[in-house]
Formats: structure tokens, sequence, C-alpha cells
């Protein structure tokens, strides 16, 4: 109980720093809110010192920022959110409404997402409902391409395709069930890739564990078999799908913005670039409780699903050590990528040739040429260098901080809600105010959200793991909790979270160079390759390869990345045998009890 009180005191800390954090951003930014308030109503009228006095005095600006804070927070019992400052209406209702419009978007694109999922799993489940994984090659490709593909770049797709030249579904508005399909699809494809990866990653550890073996000398059928194996890896997975609930209610602003949905994620988006306090504080509360209610959810959903095994200790290892599986895979796709951007590299990404604009494919420019003549190919070389190793770097020090922090959970756990609710554009916004801009703001940005999801599945696979019974016999015989931190726990947490931070390697390197399109780091003429997605985006129904060319190669650095993390594996060691032989002992039950059935 008073673990559980430290923890709800811990998270309002948390929750009331971020929302007085952002009382204060204005200030802390050293701009001026009543200039940002009266760009945002009016951009062509001039800042007279006279308007903008009266705009202060009509917001209280004059009476500083603690007053309005406190003027703020203590509206809140009431339901009372203030108003908005560039338009005067009511905060509470806009913001409930635009809850509900991004969780019944999000809803449907889980529904896409778990089918996309169960597309990814298909083999393994397949494979290990007849007891065939045992050499299996790791791939992924497919899945790794679509988990890479930006939301947007699917977004703008669909609309132009399905909506507007087949007309088969509505492409624009908010008005009813058929307007959610095409965005719940741009947002739901590429979660539902992550997702089914995850899971694929589990399922060969629960088909052999003991339960799946004496099912299968039973007679069960491979369905069944399948369904719990799925139902066994679940509660790793959960606080991962929690996570990605909050995500894409935050972070699916481009689809909002593309489909012209009035979203959470759009509206405190319009409210942080024009400093509207009381909405961007009000969608921020909002998230924060959606992530509270997400992990509540999740935690509850693992209890029931694991029932006492988790409480007892009588679970087993999801994650044992085994062979590197040999593929060639990362070896071409390595190849492709190196070839690309060496033959971009000899060329100039600067040179302009209004003669040849939005040029298709040819031998003179083998990705065509963008709408100021630039050879593309040049540009998706030149941007390689500086995008690879930036997400590169964000993604090591993510996978650093998310592990060490995911090692503490009654720590981490508020500390990861609290962070998830926050989208990246408003994270920059914050580093900003801190820091100042430069090209290293998007990366610390990133870098300061990124790690979250790695640190709830790392504590996610340690809570698993605390309760094997191999860990308890381990202890149980005398070994020191450095041992078993050492020789079971990190083994068993180490690979799949280093595999999934290879698996978001493409989505940091997207979300990177976003922000520098926004204005918060690189700006044009800059070749990175989140730049010429953006840039392009417009002539994508004129000029398809103008996105396409840049779109591949981040698919293409997908695969790689999913390809490699598939030989991600804790070395062995001849000090393991000790450990071998008590799963050895622990194991012998089983095994009997399936000879005799």
């Amino acid at each position: 109980m008073r673990h559980r009180m430290a923890t709800l005191l811990w998270r309002a800390l948390l929750a009331a720093a971020l929302v007085c954090g952002i009382g204060l951003l204005p200030w802390l930014t050293r701009t001026d809110p009543a200039l940002t308030v009266l760009k945002a109503r009016s951009a062509d009228r001039d800042p007279d010192p006279r308007v903008l006095a009266d705009i202060r005095s009509q917001l209280g600006l004059d009476q500083g920022p603690l007053h309005l804070l406190g003027q703020w927070l203590g509206g809140l019992p009431r339901g009372d959110a203030g108003r908005s400052w560039l338009n005067g209406t009511e905060v509470t209702p806009a913001v409930v409404q635009a809850l509900g419009a991004s969780l019944l978007l999000v809803t449907v694109a889980l529904v896409i997402a778990a089918g996309t999922a169960a597309l990814v799993c298909a083999r393994t489940l397949w494979l290990g409902a007849h007891r065939r994984l045992d050499g299996r090659r790791t791939g992924g490709g497919a899945s790794a391409m679509l988990a890479a593909l930006p939301e947007f770049l699917t977004a703008s797709v669909l609309a132009t395709v399905v909506g507007v030249q087949l007309g088969w579904l509505p492409a624009l508005g908010w008005y009813g069930p058929q307007w959610t399909v095409l965005p719940a699809l741009a947002l739901g494809l590429p979660a539902g890739a992550v997702l089914g990866r995850l899971l694929d990653d589990l399922l060969p550890g629960a088909f052999a564990e003991p339960w799946a073996l004496a099912a299968d000398a039973r007679g069960l059928p491979g369905r069944a078999v399948a369904a719990k194996a799925v139902r066994r890896c679940l509660p790793a997975l959960l606080p991962n799908l929690g996570l990605f609930v909050v995500g894409l209610t935050a972070g699916s602003v481009a689809v909002e913005q593309i489909y012209d949905i009035p979203g959470l994620g759009r509206t405190t988006l319009q409210a942080a670039l024009a400093q509207d306090l009381p909405v961007l504080q009000a969608g921020t509360l909002a998230l924060l409780l959606l992530a509270a209610a997400a992990t509540g959810l999740a935690a509850l959903a693992v209890r029931l699903l694991v029932g006492p095994a988790l409480r007892d200790g009588a679970l087993d290892s999801l994650h044992r050590p085994r062979r590197s599986a040999r593929s060639t895979l990362p070896f071409v796709y390595g190849g492709l990528l190196t070839a690309v951007v060496a033959l971009g590299l000899v060329r100039d990404p600067l040179a302009l040739d209004t003669g040849a604009r939005l040029q298709p494919p040819s031998p003179a420019h083998p990705f065509g040429t963008d709408a100021l003549g630039r050879d593309l190919l040049a540009r998706v070389g030149h941007g390689a260098l500086d995008t690879l190793l930036t997400a590169l770097a964000v993604s090591v020090c993510a996978l650093v901080v998310g592990v060490l922090l995911g090692l503490l959970p009654r720590l981490s756990g508020p500390l990861v809600d609290t962070v998830n609710a926050v989208p990246p554009v408003l994270a920059a916004l914050l580093v900003t105010a801190v820091a100042g801009s430069g090209t290293t703001t998007p990366a610390i940005a990133v870098a300061a959200v990124s790690w979250a999801a790695l640190a709830a599945h790392t504590s996610s696979l340690l809570r698993q793991e605390r309760a094997t019974l191999h860990l308890a016999v381990t202890r149980g015989l005398g070994a020191s909790s450095w041992y078993l931190l050492r020789h079971e726990v990190l083994p068993a947490i180490l690979p799949p979270v280093t595999r999934h931070a290879l698996l978001r390697l493409p989505g940091v390197a997207l979300a990177l160079a976003s922000l520098g399109f926004l204005g918060l780091g690189t700006q044009p003429p800059s070749p990175e390759w989140g730049l010429l997605l953006a840039e392009n985006q417009p002539y994508a129904e004129r000029a398809p390869w103008a996105v396409l060319a840049p779109a591949a190669v981040l698919a293409l650095l997908g695969a790689l990345a999913v390809s490699a993390a598939g030989g991600v594996r804790w070395p062995r060691r001849r000090a393991s045998r000790r450990t071998a032989a008590i799963r050895t002992e622990v194991a012998a039950p089983a095994r009997e009890l399936v000879r005799s059935g």
C-alpha cells in the first residue's frame, strides 16, 4: 500500500511539473505571448504597441504567468479549463470533443493494427502450432518496410488514390464511420507492423515452453495451441500496447491535418504553435489522464491473463538463449543502401536546373528530380550521413536510458506515462525553451521521448522474468543479486529490447527530420530524408517518384534494421552451464508429464 501511494504521488508531481512547465512556456522561450496571439489571430496585422497592450490586458498577461497558472488550476475542479486565447471559446468542450474524435480514430486504427500484426505473425504461428519452429530463419523485411513508411506519406497516397482517383471512400472531413477508414489505415498499418514484430519475437519462446509440449502430446488442435501461445505473450506486450494508444492519440497530427480531422493531436499542435496556453494545457492534461487510464487497464489485463503465476513465480522465460539465425538479408539490404548512398555522394545535391523540374527517372537522374530541378539521388545520398548518424546516436541513447530506467519500474512507470503523453513537437518546444534553437534541438527532443517505449518493454520483461521458476531456484541455491542480474535477467531482457530499438530506428530518423521541417532544427536546403518527403509531398500526384525515392530508402533502412536485429543474441558462455543444468532439472517434471500423456 505504501508503494502504491508513493507511485501515485510521483505520478501527480510529474503531471503537475509538465502542466506548469507548459504554462510558463512563453516566458521560458522569452517570447511575447501577445505578439504570438496577434499573429495567430491576424497574420497581416501590424504589431502596434497599443494593440499588443490591449491583448495583454484582455488575457491578463500583465498579472504574470504564476497568476494565470493559478487561475487556470483553480477552475479545473469545476471542469472549467478557461477560454481560448485565440477565439475566446470555452476550452473544456472543445478538448473533450477533440479527444472523442481521436479516440474513435485510434480505436479503428487499433483494429487495423491487430489485423496487420496477425498477418505479420501468421507464419510463426503456423510453424509453432505444427512444431516446426526449429531453425526458422528470421526475416521480416516486408513488415519492417511497412513499419518504416511515414504515416503522412501513407495518408497522402490513400487520400489521393483511394479517395480522389478511385472514389471508394471519402478523403476529407469527419462526418461518419466511412471517414475513419483511410486515416485509420494510415495509422494502423505501421503500428500493426511494429506490434506484430514484437509479438513475433516472443512467440518462439512461448511455443518452447513445457505446456506447449504437453498440449502437442495430448493432441490439441494447432489452432488452440497458437491461441494459447498468443495469450501467453500478451502480458509482455500489453504495456507497449498502452503506449501505442497514447502515442497514436498525441502523434497523429499529420494524419489529422491531411484528412481535416478535429482530433486532439491537431488541436494540441495548433495550440502549441500559437501559444494558446489554456488549450495546450487542457490537451496535455487530457493526454496525461489517458496515459494513466491506459496504464491501469494494461496492468489489470496482465493480472487477469497471468493469474497467480506472476505472484507465485511459476512462469517460464520467453527469451531463452539461442543461436543467432544466419541470414543473408542484412547484407543484401545493407549493400543496396550503401550503393544508393555512394552513388548519391558523387553528385551535387544543390545544383539547380529549372528546365528539368519534376523529371521522371532517367539515366541522367536515376531517382528523378524535385520541384527545383535538383537531382533526388544526390539529395538522398548526401542526406543519409546526417540522418543515419543522428538517428543511430539517438537510438543508442534511448536504448541505454530505457534499459536503465526500465530496471527501476517503480521510478520509471509514472515517468514513462508522462513522457509518452508529450507529442514530439511539444517536446521540441520545451527543449528550445531550455537549450535554445539549433541543429541539436530535434535530436534532444526525440531522445527525450523515444526511450519511453523501450523502458516500458524492459519493465514488462523484467516483471515476467522475476516470476520465472528457474530464477527462484537459482536464488534458492544461494545466487547473489548481481549474479542473477548478470546471468539471468539481462540475457533475457537486453536482446529483445535491442531488437525493439532497431525496429524503431527508421521512425527516429523520420521524427528528427520532421521536427527540422517545422522550424525546430535543420532547415532547407538541407537534404535530410524527412525534409525531402515533406518538400515533395505536394507533388506526389504529379511526380510520385519525388516521394517514392526517399520513402523507399527509408523503408530499406527499416528492412536492414529488422533483419539485422534477428541476429541480436546474448553471447553464450561456459559459466551458463550451471543455469542450463538448473533449467533442465526444473523442466524434468514437465517432460515426464509429456511422456506419460
